[in-house]
């Protein structure tokens, strides 16, 4: 059963036409009605399915609005660079001591960083990391000598865009209280993201199928593809 508050939301929105963000970001915002701060998210889904193969897009890129998020960091590296990693803001720092509480299960961290030294160790234990998205990757610039940028980083609006085996992604814009530039600039960023992933893979016709927005407890609008100014 739909709530009063609900209720007073527009109704059949999916069958509207589709508006560019800049458009919709103030149709959410007047439709964020609880007394949280809501998100405002993305849903696309893109055309995964190719002839001669399945696309996975997964990538990370640091949002220029920034996201509401606190993330906490843990940081498997060498005994002289545990220092360096406190100093950045990692909450949980160590070596083989790390390993080891992760390997019981003890995970106290919501992105992990690790040195490439020590991935040989950390690598067994994907089992554990794996199912969780916490497993180090070079490519998303979390196995890494520099960990004071991968910290920084982790912490300051950077997010990971990847699809699931259904070709759907899903992630947040930043919430309502951003203002409507840095919502527009974090929405660019993701398109300008996807572009660039589509031109790294051979994809026949557009990556982008659909996209739809809104606000944790609202309604979905379609979004009309492309970078807004």
């Amino acid at each position: 059963m739909s709530s009063k508050r609900f209720k007073k939301l527009p109704g059949k929105t999916r069958d509207l036409q589709a508006e560019t963000i800049d458009k919709l970001i103030p149709v959410l915002k007047q439709n964020c009605t609880t007394k949280f701060d809501e998100s405002l998210d993305l849903s696309l889904q893109i055309n995964n399915k190719q002839k001669k193969s399945e696309i996975n897009i997964r990538t990370v890129i640091n949002l220029p609005g920034g996201t509401s998020k606190k993330v906490s960091v843990g940081v498997v590296c060498e005994e002289n660079k545990i220092n360096e990693a406190k100093d950045a803001g990692a909450e949980t720092v160590g070596g083989d001591d790390l390993i080891e509480e992760i390997k019981s299960g003890n995970i106290n961290f919501e992105k992990l960083i690790c040195t490439p030294g020590m991935m040989t160790k950390l690598s067994k234990l994907g089992k554990v990391l794996g199912p969780k998205g916490l497993m180090p990757n070079p490519k998303l610039g979390s196995v890494t000598n520099d960990i004071k940028k991968a910290i920084i980083d982790a912490k300051s609006g950077q997010v990971e865009i990847r699809n699931d085996k259904d070709g759907n992604i899903g992630l947040s814009i930043g919430n309502k209280s951003f203002s409507d530039d840095k919502l527009i600039m974090n929405y660019n960023a993701i398109i300008d993201a996807l572009e660039k992933e589509k031109s790294n893979n051979t994809i026949k016709g557009d990556l982008i199928k659909q996209a739809f927005v809104t606000s944790t407890m609202g309604v979905s609008y379609k979004v009309k593809l492309g970078k807004s100014i």
